[in-house]
């Protein structure tokens, strides 16, 4: 323990930081939260929608978030998924023997309700960001700061970045007909279109938009007025697919839009004596399989566990002792990668625009759609990345 009492200073202030400080509280950890000081400017609407897998639900659960998170979060019980030839995938909680297939969740409401719990967590305490790792206050520094991270590259620790050369466009939508909890997704070689079906602000027919496209597209989209975009996404869904277009009905934008760069990237190292990286400090995914959160979100369930058994067999050991550390990364690697190597493969074959390609990928969706067990393999690990 530090002189101060810290056992553990978690730096960063999104979902996975706040989340790992409230559950190495819940433990009895004595925790000292670095949160970088917030922007001067005036902060936009957060337009993002997560959605939480059921590991990621039952963290929040222990956390006590979920129970009022859940009023401003739509389940999903099928999913359907088109390729850009005739290819379909269609899944449903119901064949998977579950409740849902995931909760979408207002990505603004989730932080608003960590950062409440955190003040009266009485075992985390806000301390002045942390730079390096000389300065940090615990024995162990863990960095949750995105994928954005200062203190990562002060570690020095590489983080190999594969731009895709596309943006991630999200907006709040407002549908003419139910969503009815079926979340859509077009692959529309070169792009991704994700209508995920959301409560806000009509109950029962909104959608969360995830649209990633080639940068020049989005830049495009982003400078259209309302009226516009509208028009442009419409006639992408009856280009792709007029039966599920109708099905959604016209959709009209509800919110600001929003864009961001997307990219593959993994930190060569993910520990060190003292240190760990968690989330998209350490893993950065396409948004296409919507499981960057829940990969963080996991690294957390993981990292608190391999540390509450280290100091019950070794209390005398430091939080911070590599050995422990290293037993987290052993367990996180290969799902992150395999997620990783899921999303960026499926990116890359629908990308692709010759012809045996696509013949090939659209017949494969079919393949799997009729093949059970292979189906219901893919969702339960989506379920538990």
């Amino acid at each position: 323990m530090s002189a101060k009492g810290f056992e553990v200073c978690v730096s960063g202030s999104g979902a996975v930081a706040m989340s790992l400080s409230l559950a190495l509280a819940a433990q009895g950890w004595r925790v000292a939260w670095a949160r970088p000081e917030a922007s001067a400017t005036a902060e936009r609407a957060d337009v993002r929608t997560y959605a939480l897998n059921a590991r990621a639900i039952q963290l929040l659960e222990r956390l006590r978030i979920w129970p009022e998170l859940q009023s401003h979060a739509t389940p999903v019980w099928d999913m359907v998924i088109r390729g850009d030839d005739g290819g379909r995938l269609a899944f449903s909680a119901w064949q998977q023997q579950v409740r849902e297939l995931t909760w979408i969740v207002d990505a603004g409401a989730l932080e608003r309700l960590l950062t409440q719990a955190l003040r009266y967590a009485a075992g985390v305490q806000g301390v002045a960001p942390v730079l390096t790792l000389d300065a940090s206050p615990a024995p162990l520094l863990a960095v949750c700061e995105g994928k954005h991270s200062g203190t990562r590259s002060a570690l020095g620790v590489s983080f190999e970045r594969q731009d895709y050369g596309h943006m991630g466009v999200a907006a709040r939508l407002k549908a003419a007909h139910p969503h009815q909890g079926v979340a859509r997704q077009w692959f529309r070689s070169p792009e991704i279109l994700a209508l995920l079906p959301f409560h806000d602000p009509v109950p029962g027919a909104s959608y969360g938009l995830v649209w990633s496209v080639p940068t020049a597209q989005a830049q495009a989209l982003m400078a259209l007025p309302a009226e516009q975009f509208e028009q442009a996404l419409m006639q992408a869904l009856q280009a792709s697919d007029p039966e599920g277009a109708a099905l959604v009905g016209h959709l009209s934008l509800a919110s600001e839009r929003a864009a961001w760069p997307l990219a593959l990237a993994q930190a060569d190292r993910w520990c060190g004596p003292g240190w760990v990286l968690l989330g998209d400090a350490a893993h950065q995914v396409h948004p296409l399989a919507g499981q960057g959160l829940n990969l963080g979100l996991a690294d957390v369930d993981v990292l608190v566990g391999e540390l509450v058994q280290a100091r019950r067999q070794s209390p005398w050991r430091s939080p911070g002792d590599e050995r422990t550390l290293q037993r987290y990364v052993r367990r996180r690697l290969w799902p992150t990668r395999a997620m990783s190597g899921v999303t960026d493969g499926l990116l890359h074959l629908f990308a692709d625009p010759r012809a045996p390609v696509r013949d090939l990928r659209n017949v494969g969706m079919s393949l799997v759609q009729r093949t059970g067990p292979l189906k219901r393999w893919l969702v339960s690990q989506a379920l538990d990345a």
